[in-house]
């Protein structure tokens, strides 16, 4: 018996040995351990968790205090945020960075409430300028003034004379030049109206001043390209911008080939500290030239894809362009501006199909956003793909009908809840009391089961992602307006609102292997909050300060 106990006790030891000699090796120290009362990471398997640890760039663990603390060594940097919130990192999945570089060193219109106020402001940029430089702004929305016809060049002729002046409306879908600015693009009262363009005119049928969606290019030729240098520190500059207001990621719709190339040339240099996913615009030759260089995704460490290409179908609700089944109602001669052809929607769409593209494509009106499916419904039959992801943006206006069609075509519709805020003073006078039903429609999207990545557009809206997250939610302005919120059995739960912005934006770009969401992985993309964005009510969402942005592990904005 005592030779058995012996025995027995000598093979235990022995397993024990056994044991400790193929225990797994103590993973390696984190370099980042972040700890907040409250992280929020979209991840379904762990809403939200108190700590996690970095390694690499990416998120290494999620969960305790006690279990993050497991992975410090000597070096690992410990962060604690104390009653700070952290969400995800946030993607704009609509925004124009080089027009937000230049919209910051151009005139700013934004928030102008009369024509008075925007000349006034043009005539101060004039006498700082040298002598016949071109004079460039932004932002003017009729609107928002007394007198809410467009404008004409009279008055910017009077104050600004000897400069030409060109004056880009707030949807970026008409213009205002002055007498200079036409004549140097030679401009007369004999030029034609282009395809998916409007000239507005004057009695004599001279140009008044306004050139609407395709006709502004025939102003826009006579203005001086920008060099590469201009174009590459309004690029900077908006990168900074966008970081400064939590933004770690941007899709990009529509940028020309030299701009492609400045984002690759700033990605190279370490210095794009977002996730940039850049849509080529519709160009021929850069649609030829990026076809054969085929989808190239994650490149520079994972902050620049280009495989997807940006059309247009119409103009915008604003000016009068988006095009519409039936008249509009406050102009009944008027159905809006088709600025392609649907036939062009579907060859592109075909094409990109064949070169393992995506296709998104910018549709307002309830015609244009037919016109849209119809293409790439057409399309998807040339060319049959499981997982295209073709994109509409804006999808403002859906005529009841077409609801459901999102889903069916596995068409994800791209919105920016913050243009419902902005349109919703003026849309019932474009639409009447019955279309206007369709418009701004989330919920009945969402009911389809289609999701909606969520963006603002960019400078045609404030750059603060909370703008669309707190319109999403609310249905309000920023100033709460109105009470209960503007039809808002179509508002967003605070669940899918977060999403829109995080997670929805990841799938709609096929990044949601590494974005989107807090998860063990993916790249420690994240920002510090100094108040919980998804339980604050309403009217303290957009008071919310940015603490820091986080992007790769590493902080590219940090509040001073």
């Amino acid at each position: 018996m005592m030779r058995r106990s012996f025995a027995l006790a000598a093979l235990a030891c022995a397993a024990l040995g056994a044991r400790a000699q193929s225990a797994p090796p103590a993973p390696p120290p984190a370099d980042l351990i972040v700890i907040a009362d409250r992280i929020y990471t979209v991840d379904e398997a762990r809403p939200f968790v108190t700590a996690m640890a970095v390694r690499g760039g990416r998120i290494a663990y999620l969960g305790s205090t006690s279990g993050a603390m497991v992975l410090r060594g000597p070096k690992t940097r410990v962060i604690d945020y104390g009653t700070r919130t952290i969400v995800p990192g946030i993607t704009d999945a609509h925004a124009h960075m080089l027009g937000l570089g230049q919209a910051l060193a151009s005139v700013d219109l934004v928030g102008s409430t009369s024509y008075d106020t925007v000349v006034a402001r043009v005539a101060a940029a004039a006498k700082r300028a040298p002598a016949g430089a071109w004079i460039t702004g932004r932002g003017w929305d009729q609107n928002r003034w007394g007198d809410t016809r467009f404008p004409t060049h009279d008055k910017l002729d009077a104050a600004v004379p000897d400069h030409p002046v060109v004056l880009e409306r707030i949807d970026g879908h008409a213009l205002l030049a002055n007498a200079a600015a036409i004549k140097a693009a030679g401009v007369t009262a004999d030029t034609k109206d282009p395809d998916g363009g409007r000239i507005l005119r004057d009695a004599s049928g001279a140009p008044a001043g306004v050139f609407v969606d395709n006709a502004q290019e025939l102003i826009y030729r006579a203005v001086p390209p920008l060099t590469h240098a201009q174009r590459k520190s309004a690029l900077l500059a908006a990168i900074a911008e966008a970081n400064k207001w939590g933004l770690t990621g941007i899709h990009d719709p529509g940028e020309s080939r030299e701009t492609i190339e400045t984002y690759e040339e700033i990605a190279k240099a370490g210095q794009l500290s977002l996730r940039a996913y850049v849509m080529i615009g519709d160009d021929s030759a850069a649609e030829d030239y990026y076809f054969k260089l085929g989808p190239r995704s994650a490149m520079y460490d994972g902050h620049l894809w280009v495989r997807a290409i940006k059309l247009y179908a119409d103009g915008a609700l604003g000016s009068r362009g988006a095009a519409l089944l039936d008249p509009y109602s406050d102009d009944p001669g008027n159905r809006g501006l088709l600025v392609s052809t649907p036939e062009h929607l579907k060859a592109v769409s075909v094409a990109a199909l064949k070169h393992g593209f995506q296709v998104a494509t910018h549709a307002i009106g309830d015609r244009g956003n037919r016109v849209a499916l119809d293409a790439y419904e057409a399309a998807l039959k040339e060319v049959p793909t499981v997982d295209h992801r073709f994109r509409i943006e804006h999808a403002q206006v859906v005529d009841p009908a077409d609801l459901p069609r999102f889903a069916q075509l596995n068409v994800i519709p791209s919105m920016q809840s913050v243009h419902q805020t902005s349109d919703m003073y003026w849309a019932a006078n474009r639409l009447g009391p019955s279309r206007i039903l369709g418009a701004y429609a989330w919920r009945a999207l969402l009911n389809t089961g289609v999701i909606l990545p969520n963006g603002s557009d960019f400078p045609v809206e404030f750059v603060n992602p909370l703008f669309s997250y707190h319109a999403a939610i609310s249905r309000q302005d920023a100033h709460d307006w109105p009470p209960g919120g503007w039809q808002p059995w179509e508002a967003m739960t605070r669940e899918e609102a977060l999403k829109s912005i995080t997670i929805w934006p990841a799938i709609a770009s096929f990044e949601e292997k590494d974005l989107g969401s807090l998860s063990v992985g993916k790249y420690a993309d994240f920002v510090v909050y100094d108040r919980d964005i998804v339980q604050a009510p309403a009217d303290r969402i957009l008071g919310a300060t940015v603490i820091a942005t986080w992007v790769g592990g590493a902080p590219v904005y940090e509040k001073k």
